[in-house]
C-alpha cells in the first residue's frame, strides 16, 4: 500500500487506515509505505513532483523483499509520482491507483473554487489552476500544474486498475482522461464492528455536522437551518472558515466543539437526531456521511458529488437553497418517528452498500484482475 500524507489528515488517511486494518482482518499480509511532504521542504517536494517522484527502486525493492503481488497506490503526490508504479510493474506487481479526489487534474484535489465547483483544468490543461494561482503562491502552482501535466499520461500508463469511490467522481475523470474500461467504482466501506445494532435517532438531542471547517463544506448553510428550524446544532472540526462560522451561529443554538478524536464523534453521532451534510464541492463519498448512515443517523446531505448515491434513502437538497434545508431539518426535528424510519434505512444503507464484506470481495475481484491483466512496463 502506498500513500503520500497530506499536510492536513482528512477522509483519504482514513480510507487507508482501515483498509490496511480490513484486509489484515481478512487474512491478507498488508505492508503500508508512507511518504510525508514534509520530510524534504518545499524545495524537494518541488522537484518529486515536476521528476515523477523520487526514489522509485526504493518501491521496486520493497515489492521483491515482501512478495507483493498487488501494489494499490491512493495519494502518489508529490514523493511517490508515476516512477513508483512502473518500479512497482517492473517488480512484478499488479498496479491498483485509487483515485479519491480530483488530483489527477486539479492541483487542490477537491475541483472547487470561488464558491462553486470548478472544472477550469481539463486533462493535461492545467495552465487555469496556475493562472488562478490555486496553490496560493505563483510558485508552487507553477510547479504543480507542471508536474500533474507531465505525470497524468504517465500514471494512466502504468496501473493496470483503477478505483474511484463515486459513479459521479467516475464520470469526471473519465471526461478527463481516466480509461473507463480500467476503472472500477467501489464506495468507502463502514467496518462491520462500527455498524450500530439499531438507530437511537428517535430520541436525539441536537443536529450534528462535522468536518474540516472550509466553505466549500457548506457548514454556513447547515447553521441557517438550525437557526430556521429551531433546533440545536453541534459542529465538530476545526479549520479556516472557524471564525466566520462561529460569528454566522452567535444568534442561533450552535455549539462548536473543535476537533475531536473519533471516539468523542462516535459519542456525538450517539446523541444526534440528524446529521447535516451541506457540501458545495463534489464531494465523492465522504465520512461524514458514512459514518452517520453506520450509526443510524438521518442524513440530510446535498446534491453535489457522489452524495445522491450515497443518500438515495436519505434526503438529498441543493446545499444552497437554506430555506429548503431549514424547512427539511424542522420537519424532521419535530418527527421522531420519521428519524426513526430514516435511521433505520441508513443501517440497511451501511449493511449493504457499505458492507465490508462487499467492499472485501469486490477488492479482491479488482486485485485479481491487476494481477491477471497486468500491462507491460513500457519506461518512460
Amino acid at each position: 500500500m502506498l500513500h503520500n500524507r497530506y499536510r492536513a489528515p482528512g477522509g483519504e488517511e482514513r480510507a487507508v487506515a482501515n483498509l490496511v486494518e480490513m484486509l489484515s482482518r481478512h487474512g491478507h499480509a498488508v505492508r503500508l509505505l508512507e511518504r510525508s511532504s514534509a520530510e524534504l521542504g518545499r524545495l524537494g517536494a518541488a522537484a518529486a513532483m515536476t521528476g515523477g517522484g523520487l526514489q522509485p527502486d526504493a518501491i521496486g525493492r520493497a515489492v521483491a523483499e515482501f512478495g507483493a503481488d498487488v501494489v494499490h497506490a491512493h495519494n502518489v503526490h508529490p514523493l511517490f509520482g508515476w516512477r513508483a508504479l512502473e518500479a512497482a510493474g517492473r517488480a512484478g506487481a499488479g498496479v491498483v491507483q485509487h483515485l479519491h479526489n480530483f488530483r489527477l487534474f486539479c492541483a487542490v484535489g477537491i475541483a472547487f473554487r470561488d464558491g462553486a465547483p470548478c472544472f477550469r483544468c481539463a486533462g493535461r490543461n492545467t495552465l487555469p489552476g496556475l493562472r488562478l494561482r490555486c496553490r496560493g503562491s505563483v510558485s508552487e502552482a507553477a510547479v504543480y500544474a507542471a508536474g500533474l501535466s507531465l505525470q497524468q499520461p504517465r500514471l494512466l500508463a502504468h496501473a493496470d486498475r483503477f478505483i474511484t469511490v463515486s459513479h459521479f467522481t467516475a464520470g469526471r475523470l473519465i471526461e478527463h482522461g481516466l480509461p473507463a474500461d480500467r476503472t472500477d467504482v467501489l464506495p468507502n466501506f463502514t467496518p462491520a464492528a462500527a455498524v450500530a445494532k439499531h438507530s437511537q435517532a428517535e430520541a436525539g438531542e441536537y443536529a450534528l455536522a462535522g468536518g474540516r471547517l472550509v466553505p466549500e463544506k457548506g457548514f454556513d448553510t447547515a447553521i441557517a437551518a438550525a437557526r430556521a428550524a429551531g433546533m440545536p446544532l453541534v459542529i465538530a472540526g476545526d479549520g479556516p472558515d472557524a471564525g466566520r462560522l462561529a460569528a454566522l451561529g452567535a444568534d442561533a443554538d450552535v455549539r462548536f466543539v473543535g476537533r475531536v478524536d473519533p471516539a468523542r464523534m462516535a459519542h456525538l453521532r450517539r446523541g444526534a437526531a440528524l446529521c447535516l451534510v451541506p457540501s458545495r464541492c463534489d464531494e465523492a463519498c465522504p465520512y461524514a456521511a458514512i459514518e452517520a448512515l453506520a450509526d443510524g443517523v438521518p442524513v440530510i446531505g446535498s446534491t453535489r458529488g457522489g452524495l445522491p448515491e450515497l443518500l438515495e434513502r436519505q434526503l438529498v437538497l441543493d446545499g444552497d437553497d437554506a430555506a429548503a434545508w431549514g424547512d427539511a431539518a424542522g420537519r424532521l426535528w419535530r418527527d421522531p418517528a420519521a428519524r426513526s424510519e430514516l435511521g433505520a434505512r441508513a443501517l440497511e444503507t451501511a449493511r449493504g452498500l457499505l458492507s465490508e464484506e462487499r467492499y472485501h470481495a469486490e477488492l479482491e475481484r479488482i486485485y485479481d484482475q491487476a494481477r491477471v491483466n497486468r500491462r507491460p512496463a513500457t519506461g518512460d
